[in-house]
């Protein structure tokens, strides 16, 4: 993927996900004209170690982060779904609000969790938000009579996305160099404050700094993010 992409759909698990996962990425495309939204299926309430904190407060601080990090990075919007944090099921519900995101976004691309690790530990939520996304592009948002009643009664027409990128594979094979945007990507993770308690900036920035490094580890550049990418015929 050489060419910077007209329309990007990110299915974001939790608020901060994208930003550790796919800040850079987005933030280069929205640099070279791309329009990049996010869908955000949880609200992140029970991301917190202090048993005393209330879930709900916590969702609207987090998602409130969400929205201030997507503004900084220049996404065009942020869709909530506002689904209980670690309670994402496989359920019609959940994949029609895909379905209705990836119709009424058209993207050629949509950048969601890997949902089939073997080795490394991954939240639940994240599984179950990567597999429901890829059936949401293939093949349900693809047909007319999968969720009839989107275009019947709301006119979103079947769309076909050319490419799912998924982050946190164990085996990625598409990687991008965001040299050139790992600064914003630090302030957007830095926006995430509720996540960060105890963590200096100079601790979250060598985090975010290392992860990028071993991204890159195979290329000639010094920082990237990295993907599995599924290709579908359009």
């Amino acid at each position: 993927m050489e060419e910077t992409p007209e329309r990007v759909l990110v299915v974001v698990p939790h608020p901060d996900d994208a930003e550790f996962w796919c800040a850079g990425t987005v933030a280069m495309w929205v640099q070279g004209g791309a329009d990049v939204h996010y869908v955000l299926c949880t609200d992140g309430g029970r991301g917190t170690t202090d048993p005393g904190a209330s879930g709900h407060e916590l969702g609207v601080i987090r998602e409130r982060e969400q929205r201030e990090a997507a503004r900084l990075l220049g996404v065009k919007e942020v869709v909530e779904l506002h689904h209980p944090d670690g309670e994402l099921d496989d359920t019609a519900e959940f994949r029609r609000e895909l379905v209705r995101q990836v119709r009424r976004v058209r993207p050629d691309v949509v950048m969601c969790p890997e949902p089939y690790r073997k080795n490394l530990v991954w939240h639940r939520d994240n599984r179950i938000t990567g597999q429901v996304a890829l059936d949401a592009v293939f093949p349900y948002a693809r047909d007319h009579l999968h969720f009839a009643e989107l275009w019947r009664d709301e006119g979103l027409e079947p769309h076909k996305t050319g490419t799912v990128l998924f982050w946190g594979a164990e085996s990625p094979d598409t990687v991008f160099d965001i040299g050139e945007s790992l600064e914003l990507k630090v302030k957007a993770v830095m926006v995430h404050q509720s996540q960060l308690e105890g963590r200096s900036p100079q601790d979250v920035e060598t985090f975010v700094k290392d992860m990028a490094r071993d991204a890159a580890s195979a290329e000639e550049y010094s920082y990237a993010e990295s993907f599995r990418k599924v290709n579908f015929r359009t």
